[in-house]
């Protein structure tokens, strides 16, 4: 079964943000790469999506609808609905990860 990969707004702006931080701070060419490989990520949700991990943060408050995957310290954060998967962030994962799921996810529940 294949799955449509859906990125909300949110996602979209978080992906904008990284894009300027990297071609501000490193290069351009490097945050094109970047982006070329965080939607590789993406796209391979349209198989599978159900087999990644469960976000810690999520699984501790006990909301089990969330799952993630990794692009190298990047976690895209998504949820699956139906034949479809969502998009809702994408986060330096170096960065307080707890804090931004708190304010984007919570706030959709």
């Amino acid at each position: 079964m294949k799955y449509e990969v859906r990125i909300t707004n949110e996602a979209l702006n978080d992906l904008y943000a990284t894009y300027r931080y990297v071609a501000v701070n490193d290069s351009p060419g490097k945050a094109e790469h970047l982006l070329d490989n965080i939607h590789k990520a993406m796209t391979s949700l349209e198989t599978m999506p159900a087999c990644d991990n469960y976000p810690p943060e999520m699984h501790r408050w006990g909301i089990p609808d969330f799952k993630e995957i990794f692009f190298k310290p990047y976690r895209i954060i998504y949820e699956i609905k139906g034949k479809s998967v969502f998009i809702h962030a994408v986060f330096d994962g170096r960065r307080n990860c707890e804090d931004l799921l708190q304010q984007r996810l919570l706030g959709m529940l």
